[in-house]
């Protein structure tokens, strides 16, 4: 076969896989729907990454998305699709306030400048519990999905084929992204920041275009995240939050957006298992399997079938 069509087909696999197997085994959509929401996030992260910045606060746009869309169902009972698109915009202006202020950040300054916006929203949503429901979160009913009123299964079912179609739309889209001049840009700021300038390339304004982007992406899994379980709580802000989504961009390999959702199936999984399993220390076996990959396989999941899927590059 084509190594040209090998990655495609890998594509249409794994979405066949997903949907397979959350259709034949319907306990498992709220996981599945789960890692879907966590490997959208996850792909956010990644274009960070590709600058060679790495945020421990982005559940924080998450967070926001969330709770924009459980205002937004509790005032007006609005359908699941403007739920999920107020939510997004939500962390879409946000990301662009923020953004404002972390491109003239690098390094741990950048790390920690992100994880200290998110802990102050984590606090204030804590904090005034009158309006946001403080630890306890905010309930909201299950909307109209496109203006119908389903049950329970068929709504999550519904879900999670908007969720895999995002999926998809996300990957190609990021993938694009990286291949287009301004992520060019994005991976020079890894590499040689200065000579971009150099070039009468605004470092800066390249780097703020790739944080609103990555907003966005954890804005649209953190709504779809909402819609699933029906709550949202201070707790998908918490730093453990990001650092689970730093966590999944590790195990998947940063790459390829396809080692996003790899990496956040694996995570899910093996935390729901371990849970099962090993009550109290699940967090031990998601540390082991991290020690692993890191020894074993430095470039996550997806690197260590790169070569296999991936097309051979031109020659120069």
């Amino acid at each position: 076969m084509s190594s040209r069509w090998r990655l495609p087909l890998l594509v249409v696999l794994l979405v066949a896989a997903v949907l397979g197997v959350s259709l034949l085994m319907p306990w498992l959509k709220t996981p599945v729907l789960v890692a879907l929401s966590n490997g959208l996030a996850v792909t956010g992260v990644i274009i960070l990454i590709r600058a060679g910045q790495v945020s421990f606060g982005h559940a924080m746009f998450a967070c926001l998305s969330g709770y924009a869309a459980a205002f937004a169902g509790r005032a007006w009972h609005s359908d699941a699709l403007v739920l999920i698109a107020l939510g997004t915009a939500a962390a879409t202006v946000a990301g662009m306030l923020v953004g404002l202020f972390m491109v003239r950040y690098r390094g741990i300054f950048f790390g920690m400048l992100n994880l200290a916006f998110s802990m102050v929203l984590f606090s204030v949503l804590g904090k005034f519990g009158a309006v946001t429901g403080g630890t306890d979160g905010l309930r909201f009913d299950r909307p109209s999905f496109a203006w119908v009123h389903l049950e329970r299964d068929a709504f999550e079912t519904v879900l999670l084929l908007l969720a895999l179609l995002a999926a998809v739309a996300a990957g190609l889209l990021v993938q694009r992204y990286f291949r287009s001049v301004s992520g060019q840009a994005l991976a020079a700021i890894k590499t040689n920041e200065t000579r971009l300038e150099y070039l009468g390339i605004s470092a800066k304004r390249v780097f703020w275009g790739g944080y609103v982007l990555s907003a966005a992406l954890c804005g649209l899994g953190g709504s779809l995240f909402a819609l699933a379980q029906g709550l949202v709580t201070p707790e998908m802000g918490y730093w453990v939050r990001s650092g689970e989504i730093v966590f999944i961009a590790i195990l998947g390999g940063s790459g390829h957006a396809i080692g996003a959702f790899v990496g956040a199936f694996v995570f899910e999984f093996v935390k729901l298992y371990a849970a099962a399993l090993l009550t109290g220390a699940w967090q031990l076996v998601l540390g082991l399997v991290l020690i692993v990959m890191v020894f074993v396989a430095p470039r996550g999941l997806y690197g260590l079938v790169e070569r296999h899927v991936a097309a051979p590059k031109a020659a120069p």
